[in-house]
């Protein structure tokens, strides 16, 4: 059994896309996830699931929150290696770092380089970001609530992408089986 993080794009969020946590753990429960645990109410699930390929369980997660909420929402999977890397290789973290400034988006693809070259590294100054694999790091010294820096990154990287701050990517893999 493999260990995962299920990050839900834009469930419970300005009361749009609910979501009941509960439910939530007992939709995992009846695709046969096991360990199935949530954090705070924004979509964020621990579990583990047996043989079927991330692809598969995202895909399979998708339809049935669909079918069982009425909510279109994308799943993005993380393992708990890749949590670990993610939580590790962070080029923003230095011992004096505002963690509450950092800020992780998750990608559902690796972006193509081509359009990573088109990326202008201070069209939402004085955020900063750094592009990894999957992963998008960034830094917002006014806080994400002003931050036009998601809704920069999702528009040029074209691709399904939620994001989770430093503390939340921490806990969801303290919290991973």
């Amino acid at each position: 059994m493999a260990s995962y993080v299920a990050l839900l794009r834009g469930v419970n969020v300005g009361g749009n896309n609910k979501v009941p946590m509960k439910a939530l753990v007992e939709m995992f429960e009846s695709l046969g996830h096991e360990d199935v645990a949530t954090f705070i109410q924004s979509g964020n699930v621990v579990f583990t699931a047996g043989s079927s390929s991330p692809a598969d369980i995202a895909a399979s997660l998708e339809r049935e929150i669909s079918s069982t909420f009425g909510v279109k929402t994308a799943v993005l999977l993380r393992t708990k290696p890749e949590m670990r890397a993610i939580a590790k290789h962070n080029p923003f973290m230095s011992p004096s770092a505002d963690v509450s400034k950092l800020q992780v988006t998750f990608l559902d693809l690796v972006p193509d380089k081509a359009v990573l070259a088109k990326l202008e590294p201070d069209a939402c100054a004085p955020d900063e970001f750094a592009v990894r694999s999957r992963e998008v790091y960034s830094l917002c010294p006014n806080g994400f609530g002003r931050s036009r820096l998601v809704a920069y990154l999702e528009r040029r990287l074209g691709q399904r992408a939620t994001s989770r701050n430093w503390n939340t990517v921490n806990k969801l893999l303290d919290l991973m089986p």
